[in-house]
């Protein structure tokens, strides 16, 4: 598929890889749609991207974006999962001054799993249906899963997360072959986004040393793996690591 013919939902795009692939994308030659629930973030996007509050933990709100998008841009052909959000904590932690004991709370498990799975879920389900339903093809969902999901410390919710979409991508390769929809998934290391920019400083240090190639990687580093799942229409139900090695 080539990105000129794109008509693509971009979630979390008002800030941060959402944006740039969103961006990027425009520049291409795609008609974009781009949702998130930060709307000033949405604002400040170029004037030509279409763009719509998107709340993806919401079912309702998810599939009236999906129906927005596709009467918007003409036709759907193609949604990029990047919505998620971060909600770190140790599994179980003793404090070492006063002994007592914190626990990852539900509602940190909760949050991250609507966001980052149940959200991802929702919008794969309803633009696949809309795809389906309205006979085009070829179609591809690119999952922005991570890293992490080979594990990582302090990071339960996430982790859960972001493995299950990864497995889930090789469910929906599947099921949806049939129709002339692939789904493929992208897992980032660590990214400049606003969101690790939040990072303590020291982990942060500590992180980017433990990078074979020596750096972080940028919004661009992830934009070329997502262009090339979208363009090579051989490429389906795969998750690609691009980490700078992290993982190794």
């Amino acid at each position: 598929m080539h990105l000129s013919e794109t008509k693509v939902i971009v979630t979390g795009a008002a800030r941060g890889m959402g944006r740039h692939f969103a961006i990027r994308l425009h520049e291409a030659g795609a008609r974009v749609a781009a949702g998130d629930v930060d709307v000033e973030g949405l604002e400040s996007l170029p004037a030509a991207i279409a763009r719509r509050r998107l709340d993806v933990s919401d079912e309702a709100d998810v599939g009236a974006f999906v129906e927005w998008a596709y009467q918007t841009l003409g036709g759907l052909n193609a949604a990029i999962n990047n919505a998620g959000i971060l909600r770190d904590a140790l599994l179980v932690k003793k404090d070492r001054e006063t002994g007592a004991i914190r626990k990852l709370s539900r509602a940190d498990w909760d949050a991250v799993i609507a966001v980052n799975l149940s959200g991802a879920t929702f919008v794969a389900r309803d633009a696949a249906a809309k795809m389906i339903e309205t006979g085009t093809r070829p179609g591809v969902i690119v999952n922005i899963s991570s890293v992490a999901r080979h594990g990582n410390r302090g990071q339960t919710n996430y982790v859960a997360a972001k493995a299950a979409l990864a497995a889930n991508t090789v469910t929906w390769a599947r099921e949806l072959a049939p129709y002339g929809i692939r789904v493929a998934a992208i897992a980032p290391g660590m990214v400049e986004t606003p969101m690790t920019q939040g990072m303590n400083p020291k982990a942060r240090e500590a992180l980017v040393a433990a990078i074979p190639v020596g750096r972080i990687g940028q919004p661009e580093d992830i934009w070329l793996a997502v262009k090339f799942a979208i363009e090579c229409d051989y490429f389906n139900a795969r998750t690609i690591d691009v980490d700078g090695g992290l993982s190794v």
